[in-house]
Parts: structure tokens; sequence; C-alpha cells
């Protein structure tokens, strides 16, 4: 695990970000990829996202080391995607990007977040729950999620 020299940096992602996001993204979800073959593909539609959405980065001693997607739809957001380097797990990362969505999409007229995540990864459920949000519905490999900000 490679330490920080401080806490990462939040920014706005720019369109050269996007090999490095790229990577940041595969490589989080690489552990689950082989067991979930019905994962889509996480890391496509980067430059799209980045003209059309919200995309964070953090940054750490200038390496993305994590981003969160944010959609905005007048009153209601979606968290499309986070993810987290697994070289720099258990810093924080997650819940700082987390932290920051919530009050962009707060401040921009958003009274709720939500969100989609796998069945079978129900570390993620439990982490989303721990962190406020409730569970909506299931529906088929999908467990749908909101937090109220």
């Amino acid at each position: 695990m490679t330490e920080p020299s401080a806490q990462p940096a939040i920014r706005m992602a720019k369109l050269q970000d996007v090999p490095a996001l790229k990577t940041c993204i595969d490589r989080a979800y690489a552990p689950v990829k082989s067991t979930l073959p019905d994962l889509p593909d996480v890391s496509s539609g980067l430059k799209e996202d980045i003209e059309q959405n919200q995309v964070f980065v953090a940054e750490t001693d200038g390496r993305i080391v994590g981003c969160a997607i944010l959609g905005l739809h007048g009153q209601s957001a979606h968290l499309m995607n986070i993810a987290v380097d697994p070289d720099s797990r258990g810093m924080g990362i997650g819940r700082l990007l987390m932290e920051t969505i919530e009050v962009f999409a707060s401040e921009s007229g958003a009274t709720e977040i939500h969100l989609a995540t796998h069945v079978a990864m129900p570390e993620n459920v439990a982490l989303y729950a721990h962190l406020g949000w409730s569970e909506l519905e299931r529906n088929g490999n999908k467990v749908l999620m909101k937090k109220d900000l």
C-alpha cells in the first residue's frame, strides 16, 4: 500500500485525466470482474461523463487514486460510479468522495441521491447503509439505494 504524503486533493476531472481515470476504475473493479460476468464495462464513456456530468477525482502525489461520477437531474442526483484504487483503500478516500458529491449535489439543488450496486457485492450495500443510504428495491442483479440530502 502506498502511503500518501497528505490527504488527497479532490478536483473536477479534465479530459486529459481519462487514461488515468480508466486505469483507476479498472483496478478498483478488477477483484470482482471475474466473479460478476454481468458487470457492465464500468470504465467506458469517461470522456462523455466528463463532458456531461460531474466527475470528481481524488489525487495524491499527482496520481489519481479515486473518482466519483455524479449526474444531476433537478432535485435528484445519481451516483453513477465511485471507485478507489486498491493500493489506496482504507485511507478514507471513498468517504471523502462521498462527502464531496453529497455537498455538491445539495448545493446544486438536489434533495436526494440515488445509486445502484450489484446484489453480489453485499459489502457495498453494507457500506452505503453505514453511510446513511437506504435500500429502495432489488431488481434482478441491482440493488437500488437512496440518500436524502
